[in-house]
C-alpha cells in the first residue's frame, strides 16, 4: 500500500483550514470529518459483515482530533524519522483507524472496500507490516501502552521532540501491563507521552464497573504519576486542548468520556453492539442519522 498523493493534499488543505479557523469553525470542520469517518466505517462493516462498530464510533472523535488537529505527521512519508507516533491500543477498533488513515492519504480510500476480506492488508487488527501509518501491531489488550512508553523513551534518546500518543479502551485498563507501563512512564518523566482513555464504560459483555470497577479512575491515574485531564470525548476542541497543553514533566492521561456507538441512537450505550453487525434495515436507519 502506498500513499494517495491527491488524498494527502486534500488532508493537508483541511488540516491547514482547521489550524487557521477560530474555535467554532474549527469544531465544525472536525465534527464534519468525524461524521464522514463514521459513515465510512458503517459501509466497511456492512460490506465485511464483521467489525466492532460500537467502539469504532466512540473513538472516532478522538482519532479525528489527533490526525486533523494534533499529530505532526506526513502521510506521504509515514516513516519519517522525526514524526509524532500514534498507537491504537484498542486494536479491535481498526475500522475507524483505517478510515482515518485513508482520509489522510496514507493509502487510497478505495482500499477500504477490502476491509477484513481474505488476503486484505486491512485485517481485523492493524498490522504495521501491511498498513502505512500503523506504528505497532495491536489487538491483544494491554500491549499498546507499554509499546508507546518504549517509543517515548526511544525518541527522547534520539534527541527528538516527537510526541507519542496512545488510545486505550477503558475495559483494557483492567490489564495489569498498563499500570506497569504507567509506573515506568512516570519514573522516566515522559512528558512526551499522552495516554487517551476511551471511557465509554462498556466492554465486551457488560459495563466496566460491573466487570472489574475502574473508578476512581482519575485518582488511580494520578497515583501512578500521570497528569490527568478529563474531557468530553466528543468535544474536539476540548480534546485538542487536553492533548496539546504541556505537562509539568509527567506523562499526560486524558480521560475522554465517550458514548459507545456515538452518532446512531439505537447503537449508543448498548453493550450488544460491541461487535454486532447491523442488518440492511439498520444500515439504512444509521445512514440517515449520520448526516
Amino acid at each position: 500500500m502506498i500513499a494517495d498523493l491527491d488524498q494527502v493534499q486534500t488532508w493537508r488543505d483541511l488540516r491547514a483550514e482547521v489550524a487557521a479557523a477560530p474555535g467554532t469553525r474549527r469544531a465544525e470542520l472536525l465534527a464534519g470529518q468525524a461524521r464522514e469517518i463514521r459513515r465510512t466505517v458503517l459501509t466497511m462493516i456492512d460490506g465485511a459483515r464483521a467489525g466492532h462498530i460500537g467502539g469504532d464510533f466512540s473513538v472516532t472523535d478522538i482519532l479525528v482530533t489527533l490526525f486533523f488537529g494534533v499529530l505532526r505527521i506526513d502521510p506521504a512519508q509515514p516513516e519519517a524519522p522525526v514524526r509524532d507516533r500514534f498507537v491504537l491500543s484498542k486494536g479491535h477498533c481498526s475500522g475507524s483507524l483505517y478510515a482515518t488513515l485513508a482520509a489522510c492519504g496514507y493509502f487510497s480510500p478505495s482500499e477500504l472496500s477490502t476491509y477484513q476480506a481474505p488476503h486484505s492488508a486491512l485485517n481485523g487488527h492493524p498490522d504495521r507490516t501491511k498498513v502505512p501509518g500503523v506504528e505497532t501491531n495491536t489487538g491483544p489488550l494491554g500491549h499498546g501502552l507499554p509499546v508507546a512508553v518504549g517509543e517515548a523513551i526511544g525518541v527522547r534518546m534520539l534527541g527528538q521532540d516527537s510526541r507519542v500518543y496512545v488510545v486505550c479502551g477503558d475495559g483494557e485498563l483492567q490489564e495489569g501491563s498498563n499500570w506497569e507501563a504507567l509506573m515506568a512512564a512516570a519514573h522516566q518523566r515522559l512528558d512526551n507521552l499522552t495516554v487517551i482513555v476511551d471511557r465509554n464504560r462498556l466492554q465486551q459483555g457488560d459495563r466496566t464497573e460491573d466487570t472489574n470497577a475502574l473508578e476512581p479512575l482519575a485518582a488511580k491515574l494520578e497515583a501512578f504519576g500521570a497528569a490527568v485531564r478529563e474531557v468530553d470525548g466528543h468535544d474536539h476542541l476540548a480534546l485538542q486542548e487536553a492533548c496539546t497543553t504541556p505537562s509539568d514533566g509527567r506523562p499526560v492521561a486524558v480521560i475522554a468520556h465517550t458514548i459507545k456507538g456515538k452518532g446512531v441512537s439505537f447503537i449508543e450505550d448498548r453493550v450488544e453492539w460491541h461487535h454486532k453487525v447491523p442488518t440492511a434495515e439498520q444500515v439504512a436507519l444509521a445512514t440517515k442519522e449520520l448526516v
